[in-house]
């Protein structure tokens, strides 16, 4: 099948590799794309947020599937324009992202379906900030209401800092403290059907040793050694499954990723947050331990036939993806670098590292910065130890003037 890739971060370049290595996959777009997915991809300069545009350019291309990356289109409805157009689309419905677009509708949707949770106060006006703060004391937790590139959480002990957090939010959730250590669960559903796949955990902070600013993500790693081997039947159980069944029962059902942000508390598992898509860096790490080809599961989303297909099967390998981020990020980030060393990576350490591309472009032949996150460095080894050890000499050969990343993901995990 032809397929359409809608986006241009790593979690696309991502998608777009495991893509590219699918023998049902005859033709493979994207839109708008980076330099990365360009050596796998056709590239397009479609808006993205653009839906009339995206479903005209899926109908021209003739795509068999269009694969909606991002959240902001899948909450602006392009998922709803291509499916009108009569294009399979694996991606929810406007309404349905709004589990994602609206952290106070998850939290309803949450308390609809009992699915265990932080418990919170929605607020609006500075009296219900303070009541809010000072019901829950520190450390605080005050979430923009919308959607904020996964930079619209603070947690802080700081009670002027989270109030002017609130403040600064409009319609904000401020909610109790989970204590314990986190991870993304990913399931792939239809509406009816939930397919879990393999869970991952993530860095938000921007430094080593949990500390800096809140990002996007710094790093991700999979499996998760420590983890109950019973957590993913667990939370299909108590979490993924109540809420596919509640979202449905309200008329808007959800088919495409649900992704699950879980603690998990010394009173059991609680979720954090729900996303509408595949997340930024996980998705790098789970896919690059995926066996099953991609396109078909997806599609099979996209119709509704998930039920069908025979179970997932998984590499018996570790994952581990280290973020190079440009000088200044998560602040205001300089763009416009030449990076050098890719071709070094391409030659030495592929297959078991290889590099996935987030804010590049090219100026001429030159690969240059054009983001935060620039590069996701991704390797996979027997265990995470030697995953590490291929991601970081990987990383090690990157030249990107001011570049930053942690040296501590996945450190604790793999020395157990």
């Amino acid at each position: 099948m032809k397929v359409l890739v809608i986006g241009g971060g790593a979690r696309e370049h991502a998608l777009c590799r495991s893509l590219s290595l699918d023998p049902d996959v005859t033709a493979l777009h994207c839109a708008p794309g980076n330099a990365g997915i360009a050596e796998v991809a056709e590239l397009h300069a479609v808006d993205a947020l653009d839906g009339a545009a995206v479903a005209r350019l899926a109908t021209e291309l003739g795509a068999g599937l269009v694969i909606v990356g991002p959240e902001a289109p899948l909450v602006a409805g392009v998922a709803d324009a291509v499916r009108d157009a009569g294009i399979p689309c694996f991606g929810p419905s406007r309404e349905a992202a709004e589990l994602e677009g609206s952290k106070a509708f998850a939290k309803d949707v949450m308390a609809a379906a009992n699915v265990p949770t932080a418990r919170s106060y929605v607020c609006t006006t500075p009296e219900q900030i303070d009541d809010a703060l000072d019901a829950f004391g520190p450390p605080f937790v005050v979430k923009d209401d919308g959607l904020a590139a996964g930079k619209g959480v603070v947690v802080t002990e700081d009670l002027a800092a989270a109030r002017e957090h609130a403040l600064a939010c409009g319609r904000v959730v401020i909610e109790e403290f989970l204590d314990g250590p986190e991870v993304s669960l990913f399931a792939i559903t239809d509406g009816v059907t939930v397919l879990p796949l393999q869970p991952a955990q993530d860095f938000k902070r921007a430094l080593d040793n949990d500390e800096g600013p809140n990002t996007g993500g710094m790093g991700a790693y999979s499996p998760l050694p420590w983890a109950d081997p019973k957590l993913v039947d667990e939370v299909l159980e108590t979490v993924l499954q109540p809420t596919v069944d509640e979202l449905r029962r309200r008329g808007t059902p959800f088919a495409g990723l649900l992704y699950a942000g879980l603690a998990i508390t010394g009173r059991g598992v609680r979720v954090i947050e729900f996303n509408a898509r595949f997340g930024d860096p996980e998705t790098q790490v789970v896919l690059a331990r995926l066996k099953t080809p991609l396109a078909g599961v997806l599609l099979a989303a996209a119709e509704g036939n998930l039920a069908a297909l025979p179970p997932l099967t998984w590499r018996d390998a570790a994952a581990v993806t280290v973020v190079v981020a440009s000088y200044n990020y998560p602040d205001t980030p300089r763009t416009g670098d030449p990076i050098e060393g890719l071709d070094e990576i391409a030659a030495q350490d592929a297959p078991d590292a290889y590099v996935l591309h987030a804010g590049t472009r090219l100026d001429g032949d030159t690969v240059v910065s054009a983001g935060g996150r620039v590069l996701s460095v991704t390797a996979t080894g027997k265990n995470l130890t030697q995953a590490r050890e291929r991601a970081y000499a990987a990383v090690g050969r990157i030249r990107l003037d001011g570049a930053q990343h942690r040296t501590d993901i996945a450190r604790a995990a793999a020395e157990g």
